[in-house]
This record gives C-alpha cells, structure tokens and sequence, in this order.
C-alpha cells in the first residue's frame, strides 16, 4: 500500500528561509545545448556529453548584487512543503513598466523532481503575476539546463532570446543564457 504524498503549497514564511537556502539547485544532464550560430540568427542543437555534466550553482552570498534574492523587498516567494520540509521554492517579481512577471528563481529538492512540484510552483507564481496584471513571464538559464529547459516548455515557456556572453567571467563561463517567456491570460 502506497501512502500519497500531500504537498502543501503556500506564500513564504521567514522561519522557511533555511530550508529554502539549503535547497538543493545541482542537476546532472547526458545533453547540452550548443548555440550554432548563422548569419540569420541562432539554433540550438542538442549535444551528448559523456560522462553526463553535474552541475553546482554557487552559493547566492557569493554572487554580489544578485537581482531576485528571496529576501528582496518585492520578490515574491512561494514555497511546496513536504511533511514540514520545504522540498520546492520560486521567488518572482513583477516589473510594472512592462508588465512582466520575471522567473528569479524556482528550485524544487531532487527527491521531489519529476512530480509535478516545480509545475504546481510556477502555475502559483504566473497566477500571482496574472493578479498584478503580469501580460507575460519570463525567466533566464543555462544552456547545459536541458531538465529544465525540457520543463518550461512542458510549462508553456518557448525561447525568446539568448546572450553569449552573460557568464563571461563567472563559474558559468562557456555557457549561453536563454531566455524563455510565457503569456499570461487571466488566473496564469
């Protein structure tokens, strides 16, 4: 007999933020986007790397003026709870002078990855955008985070935009940032 789980999904609390912090953001990945680059524009073509990439993000306290820390005034935070374990989290914000609901970050713990957590956050964090009058969401990562690029677009995000050289001279250097971006209608 199989027990369900019940996740609990709710608005952030202060006494959460260890738990959040303590999420864990690595992921491992057998295919990377490559960025092929034309005279008309960009194409993405998937590669196989073997061994398989692991990839670390580094800590947030290392990344000086980071935009959308969980503790900014106007990030908005949205955590899933497992038994009293937070085992997901999306911090968002809405930039008003183009209505756009902006991704800072959704992390869901790798024991929960697969059941529809980090889907549950983002329906939550779009519907929250859509109550501010958000017209579209948007949000940015890697190029070697095939999941998660596979995930947004299950989530209704396609590709908006890349940039070569947003990591230049961090940990990331080598990787392409990708944009993807969701309209919103009314309830996200």
């Amino acid at each position: 007999m199989s027990l369900e789980r019940r996740i609990v999904y709710r608005e952030a609390r202060p006494e959460d933020r260890d738990q959040i912090d303590a999420l864990d953001d690595s992921f491992t990945t057998d295919t990377v986007y490559e960025v092929v680059a034309g005279d008309e524009g960009f194409a993405l073509r998937s590669v196989f790397v073997d061994p398989p990439l692991v990839k670390v993000f580094p800590d947030d306290e290392d990344d000086e003026g980071d935009e959308g820390d969980e503790t900014d005034e106007g990030v908005h935070v949205e955590v899933a709870v497992d038994g009293g374990a937070v085992c997901g989290v999306v911090a968002v914000g809405v930039e008003e002078w183009h209505h756009r609901l902006v991704i800072h970050r959704i992390a869901v713990a790798s024991t929960h990855r697969g059941q529809g957590v980090g889907a549950a956050l983002m329906e939550r964090a779009c519907a929250y955008g859509s109550r501010l009058g958000a017209r579209t969401a948007w949000l940015e990562t890697t190029s070697v985070n095939v999941p998660a690029v596979r995930a947004y677009r299950r989530m209704g995000f396609a590709l908006c935009g890349l940039d070569t050289t947003l990591y230049r001279g961090t940990p990331s250097e080598g990787e392409t940032a990708l944009f993807m971006s969701k309209e919103l209608g009314a309830g996200g």
